[in-house]
């Protein structure tokens, strides 16, 4: 697998979202929990291991260092519900990454990118802690591309201005795929907050209110400083996705979803 520079999410990563469902993708159930370890790199030949014959597990590896990490996941929460797709266009006039974004060159939600490069997606608010962005994907999608469109607006749901997080662990379910044109909403919705964690939610819904897909999220608050061009390799003891260890990137198995 290579990641080419297109699905890029912060400065010389890969996009959390696309990079998961790629792994996801080689999973053989619908909903699959993925755990980022480090920040996915570009244009680099990666290699995925299935697991187990049951094709339940897989990992990317970089090398001996493994990316992500890919699980049979469940989601027992209700969906975030949708609002009308001209109530998204609406809120999409409020994007707060508009007059500041954190990583403007991201494939999902940057504001750097050209019509048909990116998703272009521009979650605005719709009720406290709720975002919502409209999509209409020029051509139809692939599941990766649904697991990318599910990715950021989770974060939007809570971002403040100056600040920035990345994923961490994303737990998705796709049900479909948007027909080529058609007018769909991305729901985001933030749930909690433990210190730098944020447990957030998305779904995707087309035009006829059909659920597309849905994810739970954990989100971690960098510094925006630490995915800039100078910004100096991670210390290989930590885990570099989230700066800090390893063994705390992993959630508490309290939460059902895993994510």
């Amino acid at each position: 697998m290579i990641i080419d520079t297109r699905f890029r999410g912060p400065e010389g990563s890969g996009n959390g979202g696309y990079v998961a469902g790629l792994l996801a993708g080689h999973l053989s159930t619908d909903t699959v929990t993925v755990t980022l370890r480090r920040p996915p790199p570009l244009g680099t030949e990666l290699r995925v291991s299935v697991d187990d014959e049951r094709g339940l597990s897989a990992r990317l590896w970089d090398g001996e260092a493994v990316v992500a990490e890919a699980l049979a996941g469940a989601i027992v929460v209700p969906p975030v519900a949708p609002v009308p797709y001209e109530e998204a266009l609406g809120a999409a006039a409020g994007f707060r990454g508009a007059d500041g974004h954190p990583f403007p060159g991201c494939f999902v939600c940057g504001t750097d990118r050209e019509p048909g490069d990116g998703l272009r997606l521009a979650p605005g608010r719709v009720a406290d802690g709720t975002v919502a962005a409209p999509w209409t994907p020029a051509e139809e999608p692939g599941p990766e591309l649904v697991w990318a469109a599910l990715d950021c607006p989770g974060a939007w749901s809570f971002l403040e201005p100056g600040r920035a997080s990345v994923l961490g662990t994303m737990t998705a379910q796709v049900t479909g795929l948007p027909a080529a044109g058609e007018q769909c909403v991305v729901m985001g919705l933030a749930r909690t907050r433990e210190g730098r964690k944020t447990h957030a939610a998305t779904a995707l819904y087309g035009a006829d209110g059909r659920l597309l897909g849905r994810a739970e999220q954990i989100w971690i608050e960098v510094a925006p400083a630490r995915f800039a061009p100078s910004a100096p390799a991670a210390k290989p003891e930590m885990s570099p996705s989230v700066n800090f260890p390893v063994e705390e990137a992993t959630p508490a198995t309290e939460h059902c979803w895993s994510s």
